[in-house]
């Protein structure tokens, strides 16, 4: 999931810019791509979006160095704010 927001966001900025940073952190995508479109700002203004953002960037990480596991109830949630809100804002840019 984290990789699915991390690729959409670089297409974004790509598509809109020519470029895009060399990063795979999610808040630092949003906020370049913010400065051509306002309108995205909002997964990183809202309290519950950007606990949900961090919580997906802790598991790239995590999945990689450390041995964490993730419940099922845990990857459902991240999967409906992926599905559902992050999803339909990020498309209309």
């Amino acid at each position: 999931m984290e990789q699915y927001c991390q690729l959409i966001l670089e297409y974004k900025l790509l598509v809109k810019t020519g470029t895009y940073p060399r990063t795979h952190s999610l808040t630092r995508l949003i906020n370049e791509l913010s400065k051509i479109n306002p309108k995205i700002r909002e997964l990183i203004e809202k309290e519950d979006y950007l606990i949900l953002l961090t919580k997906l960037e802790d598991a790239y990480i995590g999945a990689r160095y450390l041995p964490r596991r993730y419940s099922e109830v845990e990857a459902r949630i991240l999967y409906r704010f992926v599905n559902e809100v992050f999803r339909s804002i990020v498309e209309r840019i």
